[in-house]
């Protein structure tokens, strides 16, 4: 603990602990925000499929641990690609104009006067240990898993029983595309239904004896199935998706979110398995069967392992297999996708749109100069720009870029040249340092202002 305090009084002033604040703060309401929009985009994407519902959530799962990370500012990006439209447009005056760009400097962020420094350090450490913790937890489930594995016994192929299992199982792997032979089944007493676990060397994973309770068609819907799952390779994705939602682990809809997730990828896989074992039907009264098998078993104690009974939906799998309406193709397979797709975009303007930035703490309660928004700024008079005839004749054009900071009585105090062609930055200069603002008031009183202002020139073709 005296390290991670050391860590952090290193850190303090650095941003570190506003950081973690605003990405916390962010992620309460953009975490349920995305899965509210990703809920109404998988019940628009069911015609279509669980394939695509399954991707609606996976895609569910990656924005809600990425937008609250996300610091682009919707606004900055409106205004760079407001100055590059204007670059590639013409001017309707023959001999060129110029065209004038308030900025925001770094953007308009929202400051929190009540929190402290040390309040930052304490949000911050417990945010870390928590992080700690469900990093820990995940790395735990995967070394008892892959103990677990390590100490099953291979089942043996030899024998009636063994041909048996041998045949089935070759079947199902031809019907999944698998390389012949690249399944390994081992026997462990530590579970009681069958499970698939690993990612370089995929392992079934049978309890003992459990494959003599099965008949022919039982075995070859387990097999198809668990199969499916080593196709898609969900055992390593369940692990990544792990690793991705760690950093909103604390968030109680990320539960959720990872539960949809697996609820349908089992759908998926259902859908594989029965193709492979040739109809819904029959694989349907298997998984009756084996759940009713195993019903009064619990759950394996390894955090990642992949199993037939693995989501808690087994009712709408069941009505899934045995439904008789077809799903949506072609066009309207399209649409289904394309209206996610542009749900998934509105959600995603809305959480940067609406994000909250954190300051540092100022340990100066009276700021010299601060950052506001383009429309805090109120111009009294302005003088436009001129277009240098030098420059006209050579044909320059482009963008120059200034920093200004805005007295507090409203004239321009210190302007600087950021960036622009060399011709073009003493008319902008000229022009710019005539203008004067209506004075910026925080809590009453005036105070300097920073900000950017861009000056485009542009000729006609």
């Amino acid at each position: 603990m005296n390290a991670l305090q050391t860590v952090l009084n290193s850190t303090v002033g650095s941003g570190v602990e506003s950081w973690i604040l605003a990405f916390l703060l962010n992620s309460l309401w953009q975490v349920p925000l995305v899965f509210i929009a990703a809920s109404a985009a998988a019940r628009l994407a069911r015609p279509a499929g669980p394939r695509l519902e399954h991707r609606v959530w996976v895609g569910a799962l990656l924005l809600e641990a990425a937008l609250p990370l996300c610091q682009v500012r919707l606004d900055e990006l409106g205004r760079q690609a407001w100055s590059i439209a204007l670059w590639f447009l013409r001017g309707p005056a023959a001999n060129g104009e110029t065209r004038v760009i308030l900025g925001a400097g770094t953007g308009a962020r929202m400051a929190l006067p009540w929190h402290t420094a040390t309040a930052l350090e304490a949000i911050a450490a417990a945010y870390l240990c928590g992080l700690l913790y469900f990093a820990a937890r995940l790395a735990w489930g995967v070394w008892t898993t892959e103990k677990l594995r390590r100490n099953a016994t291979p089942v043996a192929l030899a024998g009636a029983a063994g041909d048996s299992l041998a045949g089935s199982l070759s079947r199902c792997e031809q019907q999944m595309g698998l390389p012949a032979g690249g399944i390994f089944l081992a026997s462990s007493a530590a579970i009681f239904g069958p499970a698939t676990v690993g990612f370089r060397r995929q392992t079934l994973l049978l309890p003992p004896a459990f494959l003599d309770k099965l008949t022919p068609a039982e075995l070859d819907a387990l097999l198809a199935h668990e199969l499916a799952h080593m196709r898609r390779w969900d055992f390593l994705k369940n692990l990544v998706y792990g690793i991705v939602s760690l950093p909103i682990a604390y968030h109680p809809i990320t539960a959720l979110t990872r539960a949809r997730l697996a609820e349908t990828r089992e759908l998926v896989c259902d859908a594989m398995a029965a193709e492979a074992v040739g109809g819904r039907d029959g694989y349907a009264r298997s998984l009756l069967q084996l759940a009713r098998m195993l019903s009064a078993n619990p759950a394996p104690k390894i955090l990642h392992a992949i199993g037939i009974l693995d989501a808690n939906i087994f009712e709408r799998r069941v009505m899934h297999l045995t439904r008789r309406s077809k799903e949506a193709t072609g066009g309207r397979r399209f649409s289904l996708a394309a209206g996610c797709v542009l749900l998934a975009l509105a959600t995603c303007a809305s959480a940067l749109a609406l994000r909250m930035d954190v300051k540092a703490p100022d340990q100066n309660p009276a700021p010299k100069s601060i950052h506001v928004k383009q429309d805090a700024l109120k111009i009294v008079s302005k003088v436009q720009p001129v277009y240098p005839e030098s420059a006209k004749q050579k044909r320059i054009q482009g963008t120059v870029e200034l920093g200004a900071v805005i007295g507090k009585d409203g004239a321009m105090e210190n302007l600087k040249v950021l960036s622009g062609p060399s011709e073009l930055q003493q008319p902008s200069l000229d022009a710019v340092r005539q203008w004067r603002y209506q004075p910026y008031l925080l809590n009453g009183d005036p105070i300097e202002v920073q900000t950017t202002i861009k000056v485009i020139y542009t000729l006609k073709k």
